[in-house]
């Protein structure tokens, strides 16, 4: 995947994220390309518990055999926290691409109540596996474009 494909692919997570907001839901957005660098799936946050990347992986493992998984990309808005990222990994999805880190959120919702973030990185996770799962992430040029429904949503 090219920088301008991730790019192309970060900006149509947002837009997932930011029609998850406009629903009431966390803006959070994420997507799987596939190896043909075609998105196969799209999903929002649905609440505190169902996070767009746990059931994006979900319904891909559901759908999609392990093998063509691997060969795929689950690119979401924001860094996956742990239980998102352990969901990835067992859903066999080969790679992940995230645009803003776990501590620029922490920033924008402080302690709020419906998203008590974790710092525990998504390569840490990662890395305690077997698999060699690779992780491009954060994305300097798109983080302030992909963290701006963040800065209203979370202050209502």
């Amino acid at each position: 995947m090219t920088r301008d494909q991730m790019l192309a692919h970060l900006r149509a997570a947002g837009e997932v994220a930011r029609e998850a907001a406009a629903h009431g839901h966390h803006p959070f957005g994420a997507v799987l390309v596939g190896p043909d660098d075609r998105i196969l799936m799209r999903q929002g946050n649905i609440d505190t518990l169902h996070h767009a990347e746990t059931e994006l992986a979900r319904r891909a493992a559901a759908a999609y055999p392990a093998d063509f998984l691997w060969t795929c990309t689950l690119v979401s808005t924001g860094e996956p926290c742990a239980m998102c990222t352990g969901t990835l990994y067992w859903a066999n999805i080969g790679r992940l691409v995230y645009g803003f880190e776990e501590a620029k959120l922490l920033a924008e919702t402080g302690d709020h109540a419906e998203n008590p973030t974790m710092s525990l990185a998504a390569r840490t996770v990662l890395g305690s596996g077997q698999k060699p799962i690779e992780v491009v992430g954060p994305v300097p040029e798109i983080e302030d474009e992909l963290l701006a429904p963040h800065r209203t949503f979370w202050k209502r």
